[in-house]
C-alpha cells in the first residue's frame, strides 16, 4: 500500500530556542503533512506557546521521550505514514514528498540522513562521524507507515532512554526491509538554508535529509548526553541477548571505533579528510571510556 499522507510528531521539553526552525521547516515543504503534533512534556518555557501560534497540535505527555512518541503516533497521529523528529531538527524542503516516494514495499521504515550542524571544530567533527552512520545498525529509522507502527506495538517503553530507537529497528526488521533515504537530488529550502546560514554550515544544496542543530552542543555536554544513555543499554542487551547480529555491532568496542567507519565504502572519507578522522577517532575513545566509568559506577 502506498501512503498518501504523512503526520509529523515532534516531541520536546524546554525547546524554544529550536521549537520554531523545526516547524517553519514542516510547513516549507513540496508536500505538506497532514498534521503537526507537539507533544510537550512540561515545559516550564515557551514552547508550548509557539508551536500553538505556528498551528501545531500542541498536546502534554510524559515522562520520557518514548512515551512522548509513543502517545503521538499511536493516539493522535491519522496519517498513512508518519515521522518523529527532536525540536532541534529541521527538515529539508522536498523530504516529506521524497519519504512518502520511497516509502513502498517490501520497505517498511526509513533511515534519514541527518547533517549536524555547527562552524566549531567539534561541530565539524561531529558532522564528519555522523556521516558514516547513516543506515547501518548505529543509525535509527525514523519515517514508516503508522499501521505497521501500530503493527509492531510502537517504542518500547520499558527500555531507559537511549536505545529504544535500535530496539524499534530490529522490530521494524522483523516484519520488512529498513532502507536508508537517499540524501541528495532534492531541495534545501528557504527554512534550512536560513538555518545552516545562522550557523555557519555550509550544506549541500540538494541535502534531503534534517539539519541537526548541535551549534550549541561542546564536548563536556556531548559526554554527559552518552553517560545518561549508559544504563539503558545493559536492558536492551538482556532483551536482545548480545549474540543478536544487530546488538552485537552496536555494542562492539571495535566496531563502534574501527569497523563502522571502514563499512559500505565510505572509508575513502578518512584518506581524504585526516584531520577530521583523528578528531574523531579522539572522539569515540573519549565516548567509550565514558561508557566503560558509568557502566563501573552503575555495577558498584
Amino acid at each position: 500500500m502506498t501512503a498518501k499522507t504523512l503526520s509529523v510528531v515532534i516531541s520536546t521539553r524546554n525547546e524554544e530556542q529550536n521549537i520554531r526552525t523545526c516547524i517553519l521547516g514542516c510547513l516549507n515543504q513540496s508536500l505538506l503533512p497532514k498534521e503537526i503534533i507537539v507533544v510537550d512534556n512540561n515545559s516550564t518555557d515557551k514552547t508550548a506557546h509557539i508551536a500553538q501560534d505556528l498551528g501545531a497540535r500542541v498536546l502534554n505527555f510524559g515522562p520520557e521521550r518514548s512515551a512522548q512518541r509513543n502517545f503521538g503516533l499511536l493516539q493522535c497521529a491519522t496519517g498513512d505514514a508518519a515521522i518523529f523528529l527532536d525540536a532541534d531538527m529541521t527538515p529539508t524542503e522536498t523530504l516529506f514528498e521524497s519519504c512518502l516516494r520511497h516509502l513502498v514495499s517490501p520497505v517498511v521504515a526509513l533511515y534519514i540522513d541527518e547533517f549536524i550542524l555547527g562552524g566549531s571544530a567539534f561541530s565539524r567533527i561531529r558532522r564528519f562521524e555522523r556521516s558514516f552512520y547513516s543506515g547501518t545498525v548505529i543509525d535509527g529509522v525514523r519515517c514508516f507507515r503508522r499501521d505497521d507502527f501500530v503493527r509492531i506495538g510502537g517504542f518500547d517503553e520499558s527500555l531507559p532512554p537511549g536505545p529504544e530507537d535500535w530496539d524499534l529497528d530490529i522490530r521494524f526488521e522483523k516484519i520488512g526491509k529498513l532502507a536508508l533515504l537517499p540524501n541528495s537530488g532534492g531541495t534545501l529550502g528557504d527554512v534550512a538554508t536560513h538555518l545552516a546560514s545562522q550557523t555557519n554550515s555550509k550544506v549541500p544544496t540538494d541535502f534531503v535529509g534534517v539539519l541537526h542543530n548541535e551549534a550549541y552542543f561542546q564536548f563536556q555536554t556531548y559526554l554527559r548526553k552518552k553517560a545518561y544513555y549508559v544504563p539503558g543499554l545493559s536492558v536492551y542487551k538482556e532483551k536482545w541477548g548480545d549474540c543478536h547480529p544487530r546488538v552485537s555491532k552496536q555494542l562492539s568496542g571495535l566496531y563502534r571505533v574501527v569497523t563502522v567507519f571502514l563499512e559500505l565504502g565510505r572509508y575513502k572519507q578518512l584518506i581524504k579528510h585526516p584531520f577530521l578522522t583523528i578528531g574523531m577517532l579522539l572522539l569515540r575513545v573519549s565516548v567509550a571510556i565514558t561508557y566503560l566509568r558509568s557502566r563501573r559506577h552503575i555495577q558498584l
